[in-house]
């Protein structure tokens, strides 16, 4: 199967505006997600979707491929589907929707992904990972999974699911902590992008709600490491502390 990667980047951001091109590593950040991507060993394209001539600009020099997409998307679903609708002659089976804010994604998960689509027996996959020690469930800005038995999504949401009624009852379910990398069909992608937002998604702010309220399933891909992606000054702050670190020690080799 061909798998093309399209990474949604838009200028604005409430808490940290034109994150996306900040560049204190010497790349843009988008550019740190892009070259990740490369290093998948099932991706024959990576795309950048944005809305924004200056994110273009920034990632010149990289020779990275962009596509301007509608300003007036809602979502990055919204912004990929976008861009492969309008790719004349695409012959790529799966889709893989990467966030531009989440610089350390780990190549690996995208390549499950694909080699779990490649099985033909899912329409959409995303990841999650157990939840870490240092992290509160209870912050809304961390979406929590659950799933069945089979590995499917039963729901997402901002509050810390499940709920502990008794937590003297004995095992007790653990907390699992979504990561916001998506793969799909090509065909699935533009039927989901073409469903009007729903109740529980506009209720939680989470796109992929739509798809499990239209009845349809996501298969989730555990993961072991935490990726963290990039909100905040302060967070990017932390990342180019960890770029600086890596640098560092290679030069040190």
């Amino acid at each position: 199967m061909a798998a093309v990667v399209v990474i949604p980047a838009r200028w604005g951001s409430s808490r940290f505006p034109g994150k996306i091109v900040a560049a204190q590593t010497g790349r843009p950040l988008v550019q740190h997600v892009v070259e990740r991507v490369r290093l998948c060993s099932c991706v024959s394209d990576v795309i950048v979707a944005t809305d924004d001539r200056r994110i273009v600009d920034a990632l010149a020099p990289f020779g990275t491929t962009c596509v301007m997409t509608s300003p007036a998307h809602l979502s990055g679903t919204d912004r990929v589907a976008e861009v492969v609708r309008n790719r004349a002659g695409d012959d790529a089976d799966v889709i893989v929707n990467v966030q531009g804010d989440e610089p350390e994604i780990e190549p690996a998960t995208i390549d499950g992904l694909i080699e779990r689509m490649e099985t033909g027996r899912e329409s959409m996959a995303t990841a999650a990972t157990a939840f870490p020690a240092d992290l509160d469930a209870a912050d809304p800005n961390l979406v929590k999974v659950v799933m069945d038995a089979h590995g499917k999504a039963l729901y997402f949401s901002r509050a810390a699911i499940p709920f502990y009624r008794d937590r003297a009852a004995g095992f007790l379910p653990g907390y699992y902590l979504h990561q916001g990398v998506y793969a799909y069909t090509r065909r699935f992608l533009l039927e989901y992008a073409a469903w009007e937002p729903t109740a529980l998604e506009r209720a939680e702010k989470l796109e992929q709600l739509r798809v499990l309220e239209h009845g349809r399933s996501i298969h989730v891909l555990l993961t072991r490491r935490v990726v963290h992606g990039i909100d905040t000054p302060a967070q990017y702050a932390e990342f180019v502390k960890r770029q600086r670190g890596d640098v560092s020690a290679a030069a040190a080799l």
